[in-house]
């Protein structure tokens, strides 16, 4: 299918469930999906302090939440790239309660080549999440591992020129760019129009990065690994600043995720909407 579109308040430090959960959690866990599903039912209240907020978005009928795992020094890679794996079994079960909750699950196409990544719920409980790639200059391959056929929908972003070849089943939505690269809010918009209201902004930093900048992150779930590096590559690309008042003060609660810790990032407040 081919689609074109034209032109600080205090933090709280609670637990949640790490690996090896028991029968009554997973069963909360299932109720929990199924109140996603529909908003009329409560959220056990195991979860709803962590997934709560991302229920539903307050703009644009859009949740957006955007994932970095790191270290305490800020690396999500090592000089040559290496990161797997950074995050602990239970900030990666996270990682997969978040793909389970959402309708879709974005990665810049770096991160496609780099880590050749599935973007499957396997750890818990859930329904496989939409997986989309940003390739504006049709980089990656077509048996990359984010095509497989397996029941979800796999889409391409690209720019509105771009030959895109692809294997069956594969959408391409193509979308304007500017300087080679395609605005965020222009992506939202256009995931938007395929039907899409949680979405996952996975990775990598520079993805991350230019959605936060362009104000178009609700929440940022940062979990951040008992590890320093003292090297490798940094988990924002971020504007330099001059001045401290210049930078981005979040809201933030804090959760424990065995012995790393999950910081929920409020970035409603900023949240932009752009026609």
């Amino acid at each position: 299918m081919d689609i074109t579109i034209g032109t600080r308040s205090p933090a709280c430090l609670t637990d949640i469930p790490a690996p090896g959960q028991a029968d009554h959690e997973q069963e909360s866990w299932q109720a929990l999906l199924t109140a996603f599903a529909n908003h009329q039912l409560d959220l056990p209240e195991r979860w709803a302090e962590v997934f709560g907020s991302l229920r539903r978005g307050s703009k644009e009928n859009l949740m957006v939440v955007g994932q970095i795992g790191q270290t305490i020094d800020g690396r999500i890679a090592t000089i040559t790239g290496h990161s797997k794996y950074i995050n602990g079994a239970a900030g990666l079960m996270h990682l997969h309660r978040l793909r389970a909750l959402v309708d879709a699950v974005v990665v810049g196409v770096g991160t496609a080549i780099a880590d050749d990544p599935l973007l499957t719920v396997r750890l818990v409980a859930g329904k496989h999440p939409a997986r989309i790639v940003i390739d504006p200059k049709n980089r990656l391959h077509a048996d990359a591992k984010i095509f497989n056929a397996d029941g979800a929908r796999r889409i391409v972003i690209t720019e509105l020129d771009q030959k895109y070849p692809v294997a069956a089943g594969v959408e391409v939505l193509r979308l304007p760019t500017t300087d080679g690269k395609i605005s965020p809010h222009a992506i939202l918009r256009g995931l938007a129009s395929l039907g899409f209201e949680r979405i996952l902004i996975e990775g990598g930093a520079d993805t991350v990065s230019r959605f936060m900048q362009a104000g178009c992150l609700d929440r940022l779930h940062v979990i951040v690994a008992p590890i320093i590096m003292g090297s490798g590559r940094a988990g924002f690309s971020l504007p330099a600043i001059e001045h401290m008042d210049q930078a981005k003060r979040l809201t933030v609660r804090a959760h424990k995720l065995d012995d790393e810790v999950l910081f929920d990032c409020d970035l409603s407040a900023q949240r932009i909407v752009q026609n």
